[in-house]
């Protein structure tokens, strides 16, 4: 039986170092090495590989910054920790596919990679902006799980100091920088290839902003830097200008189309025409306005259209029907281009039609454009200024107070701001993130999303349980933690927009996990303690914790997701967790027969699923003879991949 090693239990989340290599090893074979203990790559190789390509000079355009290599070795560095379930704190447990992670985000966010890579649709974060009042982790632990739980008080050190991220550090951007740099890198695996960030922002780090994310997905990925007026009437404490707004930086994996957004209502007035179906419609002109509108600018987009001189029905082939000619010409008479080339001309010619204009009455060629589309509203691209009393910061912070009372979250993003990033980019389906999720702004969004458009999306937020001023109002109503604010706002959030739906049987729960360090003992030995080593050794799960959360920490392992349906069977006395329609099979009692082996094995019978894995606990057998032959055993049941942990 293959047992789930220290090595493994280290590796819960990907290795991402490990799979760079393999990449380049299947690329280029020969630049692979085999060394004492694992396989490497031979640079000097590499580099003969690419020749002209490489680059060493070091005169050249480039972001850098003091700690980049260090904060590019972190986004690479596979977590240590697990999530451990907290059922008391979730909302339906048992059917609901959202999550609600408790924990450093960076940590979070690795052991999410093997479950989850490539799987989210949209990502929107509200970072710290930066103003010298945002708590960033002090650059001191080689571990950063090892940062968070003593920051979290789970473990005791005298010397650990949170503070605030102030100019007189000296490192104000760099550390800020250090911080955003690997949570963008690790964002960037779990997005689908037709996924897309979103990322709000001000002036203090917008440029850095952009150049990690330049780095990270490209610049050619860049979809835009949006202008967000979150304060129409300014901020009038500033020094010269009073800032109206701040920024959303959109940026894609590779292939994200955008989906457009509702046609505005106050565009309507401009389709002031009827058909004889009652459609309403406007025409646009085909003709190229403005610069680079002339016939030299693209010569292949000048060519004849024919009208019908009865029916105004256009034909790029002139006969007897459509005998009139029109070319496109400016306003002093010389020549002109279309909007379309020929060949979309001709696919699109229903959507054409001739008018007379001007004094002289010339045939001119425009488009219909129907406010509607087969049935819907028709959807237009995004402008890159959102301006609106929805996008309003004093929205947001109107929202917030109705579900949780005034002043418990400063400066609250509004929901609509987040679901017009939903319009664009999700179907049903489609997961949602934010892992600086602070008062649950993007799950509540989600929720409101999925009544809107009777779909269902699930959403998954991560928030860092940072403590409450214990002199904010957010502390002296009852809040400890931020989190604690974000979870309780998704609860009445929920309860709020299900009084309003009745009839909407969607997903208002969520699943809560906490960060934590992992739940299996790692023999490291200690020659002055080796008694209590060699006991550890024997028991390979911690004490303190429960059947359930290991069976998370497994499902990390695993790469499964964490909202799959586990049923509870009882096989000879013993629990069985059966995950996923049996995709994984899980036992972590003590004294296990054989009989309870072979009950698994007619699990397998009954369920018929098309593979299934079998865990369980290393030290949990009656003996070593029945331990031998489980193995034997659960073969003749036809499974495989039985391992012990």
């Amino acid at each position: 039986m293959e047992k789930i090693t220290k090595q493994d239990s280290q590796s819960h989340s990907a290795d991402i170092v490990a799979e760079n290599i393999e990449k380049l090893r299947e690329l280029f074979p020969e630049v692979s090495t085999e060394g004492s203990e694992k396989k490497g790559i031979d640079f000097a190789a590499l580099k003969e590989i690419l020749g002209e390509y490489t680059e060493e000079s070091e005169e050249r355009y480039n972001f850098t910054w003091h700690g980049k290599s260090r904060a590019r070795r972190l986004a690479q560095t596979p977590s240590t920790g697990t999530l451990r379930p907290c059922k008391e704190e979730s909302v339906d447990w048992e059917t609901t596919q959202n999550l609600f992670i408790e924990g450093d985000n960076l940590e979070a966010l690795k052991l999410l990679q093997k479950s989850y890579h490539k799987k989210v649709k949209m990502i929107y974060i509200d970072p710290p902006y930066n103003t010298g009042g945002e708590f960033i982790y002090p650059d001191r632990y080689k571990d950063n799980l090892d940062t968070y739980l003593r920051y979290t008080g789970q473990i005791n050190d005298d010397g650990f100091k949170v503070s605030a991220n102030t100019e007189t550090t000296g490192r104000f951007h760099t550390n800020w920088i250090n911080m955003m740099y690997p949570r963008i890198k690790a964002a960037h695996r779990l997005l689908s290839n037709d996924g897309v960030l979103f990322v709000s922002i001000d002036d203090n780090e917008l440029s850095n902003l952009k150049r990690i994310c330049d780095e990270v997905f490209g610049e050619e990925n860049c979809l835009g830097v949006i202008s967000v007026v979150s304060n129409l009437k300014g901020r009038s404490d500033d020094k010269y200008f009073a800032t109206a707004h701040n920024y959303l930086l959109a940026y894609s994996r590779s292939d994200f189309e955008t989906k457009g957004v509702p046609l505005p209502e106050e565009y309507l007035s401009d389709y002031n025409e009827i058909d004889d179906e009652g459609k309403r419609y406007r025409l646009q002109g085909l003709r190229k306005r403005g610069s680079g509108a002339k016939r030299e600018d693209r010569p292949n987009m000048y060519y004849p259209f024919y009208a019908n001189p009865d029916t105004y029905n256009v034909s790029l082939e002139k006969d007897e029907n459509y005998s009139v000619e029109i070319i496109p010409k400016l306003s002093d008479g010389s020549d002109g281009r279309w909007r379309w080339g020929k060949d979309t001309a001709k696919n699109r010619v229903s959507e054409l039609i001739a008018k007379s204009v001007g004094s002289a009455n010339r045939f001119d060629v425009f488009q219909i454009d129907y406010a509607e589309v087969e049935g819907e509203t028709k959807r237009i691209k995004p402008k890159s200024i959102w301006m609106g009393s929805e996008f309003s910061n004093e929205s947001g912070t109107l929202e917030l107070k109705k579900l949780l009372g005034k002043g418990v979250f400063e400066t609250p993003k509004p929901t609509t701001l987040i679901e017009y990033c939903l319009e664009q980019s999700i179907s049903d389906g489609d997961i949602v993130m934010d892992f600086f999720a602070g008062s649950g702004t993007t799950a509540h969004s989600s929720y409101k999303f999925c009544v809107e458009k009777n779909i269902n999306v699930r959403c998954i937020s991560i928030q860092l349980p940072e403590k409450c001023d214990s002199k904010s109002a957010a502390y002296k109503t009852g809040y400890t933690t931020i989190s604690d604010i974000g979870k309780e706002r998704i609860r009445r959030a929920a309860k709020v927009i299900q009084d309003q739906y009745p009839e909407y049987k969607g997903d208002f729960g969520f699943r809560v996990f906490k960060l934590d360090a992992t739940n299996l003992n790692l023999w490291d030995v200690d020659f002055e303690s080796l008694e209590d080593e060699l006991a550890l050794s024997v028991e390979s799960i911690k004490t303190d914790r429960s059947a359930e959360d290991v069976l998370y920490e497994i499902l990390l392992k695993y790469g499964l997701d964490l909202a799959l349906p586990i049923k509870e069977h009882q096989i000879d006395g013993k629990t069985v967790y059966n995950v996923g329609m049996g995709a994984l099979i899980v036992c972590l009692d003590d004294s296990i027969t054989i009989e309870a082996v072979e009950g698994i094995g007619k699990l397998k019978e009954e369920i018929q699923p098309e593979v299934m894995r079998v865990v369980f606990k290393d030290a949990g057998f009656a003996d070593d003879v029945v331990k031998t032959n489980a193995v034997q055993v659960l073969k003749q049941f036809g499974i495989d991949d039985v391992r012990s942990i």
